[in-house]
């Protein structure tokens, strides 16, 4: 049976503390155990006396193993909490939030972990906020990112509550971070004039059009294939956030172009859109991202993303008259102040109707 003791080793100037696990009855760092003690009795032992010393500890230690716990329980903390860090990873997997959600959780909750290397249910508000401060002073981050931040941990914390890891969620007492809200720039028709007479190929002036007309995410547009393209009703479906389909309509001009583009595929792959050399694979994420910020770079035109179509065309909607329940369906919005965070109504329309209604 191993007994199992706790000695608290301090020298006696109190400068320097050292705590260690002994288990009897078996061997390891009891060297480093030993000369650490007469290291630090130097100062008040002659030589003869540490001599004497070592000679007292080697025999006490010849059945025990010295164990550092600091180092133990390091391991123990940092297994535990990767194990219910996988755990929230796959509840969220199955709800159905994409790899980029997925990625985005698990990076900013491990970082955080390791910053505060304490158990999950020892990780207090006090604690998060020095955190979040911490993280937001040493990274130079904006508000709106210490925000995602926070929502991210919300998110872990509540799942922890729900699933009975902790009593109740230390991010509770967090409050939404204030971030000063900037009008977020739309494309002008003369910006759009300047893409379109940038691009080189017509793939990718296929891609700006499906992008213009139907507002749709980049990472949806990534998926479509051919087979998913209605030409005759000029609309497709897509499959957005939460692995929710919606329908979305394209322009005429959307469907010429790309009728035109697979006019000139040679390939057999499915997907709508693919590289412009072989072996032809389905177009992803970076490669739409790179393509459209290098014609915004020929074009001269600043902030040139496939996302910042997506606010242009609900902009566009609106300022032409179409509902805000609609435009919140074409986006595939849950919540249409969502939407109106998108929407940038013109100013000049706004001036407009003032001087209409008001004056």
């Amino acid at each position: 049976m191993q007994i199992e003791q706790e000695y608290n080793i301090i020298d006696l100037s109190s400068s320097i503390y050292c705590k260690y696990k002994i288990i009897r009855r078996r061997k390891n760092l009891k060297e480093l155990f030993i000369e650490e003690i007469i290291v630090k009795s130097m100062n008040f032992l002659d030589n003869n006396q540490r001599i004497k010393l070592k000679e007292i500890l080697t025999g006490i230690c010849l059945n025990y193993q010295i164990e550092m716990i600091g180092q133990t329980k390091k391991q123990e903390t940092q297994k535990n909490n990767t194990n219910i860090l996988n755990k929230f990873i796959s509840s969220k997997e199955l709800e159905g939030c994409s790899t980029r959600t997925l990625n985005y959780y698990k990076d900013n909750l491990i970082k955080m972990l390791d910053t505060i290397n304490l158990p999950i249910d020892e990780i207090n508000t006090e604690i998060l906020r020095n955190y979040l401060a911490n993280y937001k002073n040493n990274s130079n981050a904006g508000m709106v990112t210490i925000d995602n931040i926070r929502r991210t941990l919300s998110s872990f914390f509540a799942w922890l509550e729900n699933e009975d890891y902790i009593v109740k969620s230390p991010v509770r007492r967090i409050h939404k971070v204030k971030a000063t809200k900037k009008v977020k720039e739309t494309f002008t028709d003369e910006n759009l004039e300047k893409l379109r007479d940038t691009c080189s190929n017509v793939r990718d002036l296929a891609i700006l059009e499906l992008l213009i007309s139907t507002g749709m995410r980049v990472g949806e547009l990534t998926r479509l294939n051919i087979a998913d393209m209605n030409f005759q009703e000029r609309s497709c479906i897509v499959l957005g956030k939460g692995n929710s389909e919606r329908e979305v309509y394209f322009s005429a001009k959307s469907k010429m172009y790309m009728k035109k583009y697979l006019e000139t595929r040679t390939d057999n792959n499915e997907a709508l859109f693919v590289s412009l050399i072989k072996p032809y694979n389905r177009l992803g994420i970076s490669g739409i991202e790179i393509a459209i910020r290098n014609l915004g770079k020929e074009a001269n035109i600043n902030k040139v993303h496939p996302h910042k179509f997506r606010r242009t065309m609900a902009t566009m909607a609106i300022d032409k008259g179409m509902p805000i329940e609609q435009v919140q369906k074409l986006l595939g919005h849950i919540k249409i102040d969502t939407t109106m965070e998108y929407a940038m109504v013109n100013q000049n329309n706004v001036k407009n109707s003032h001087r209409k209604f008001i004056t």
